[in-house]
């Protein structure tokens, strides 16, 4: 999206505030003992333990901002049915052996289990926005040119 908001339903609004919230509690404290009980092992230039556990710290930590900045971007809202294809909608396609799959077109911090994600920014997100039922939409990617027949297209309820 070029946008700098980033659209998150309710759920994921919600799913991230709380995986922050564990993070910066429980998340931290879970590090900090472990830190303490590599340095209780002695040498920390060959401790591999103290490694490990300084290396988890900085990568939960860059998480932690990835988050706040994801939830001070965020664009929470529900999405009206408009008909097409747009950010925060579910469109059902066939491909051209006949296979359905549903994509929720949305940014990946909306990820659902059991349902395939198509960002905005990928090529097949940025070809499905703006499609209707009935109508034929092709993108190029890496794996070559694609070309799916949007079935059905419907506001994702979660």
């Amino acid at each position: 999206m070029t946008s700098s908001k980033t659209w998150l339903t309710p759920a994921a609004y919600q799913k991230l505030l709380e995986e922050v919230e564990y993070l910066e509690t429980e998340g931290r404290s879970e590090i900090e003992r472990r830190i303490a009980d590599a340095r209780d092992h002695g040498d920390l230039r060959e401790n591999a333990e103290y490694d490990t556990a300084k290396n988890d710290q900085g990568m939960m930590e860059a998480r932690i901002r990835q988050i706040r900045s994801t939830l001070a971007s965020a664009d929470v809202r529900e999405i009206e049915d408009s008909g097409r294809v747009e950010v925060g909608t579910v469109a059902t396609v066939v491909d051209d052996d006949g296979d359905e799959m549903e994509f929720l077109v949305a940014p990946a911090e909306n990820k659902i289990p059991g349902l395939l994600l198509a960002s905005p920014d990928s090529p097949l997100g940025g070809a499905l926005l703006g499609a209707a039922p009935g109508e034929t939409i092709t993108y190029q990617a890496p794996g070559g040119t694609f070309t799916y027949k949007v079935r059905a297209v419907r506001v994702y309820e979660g």
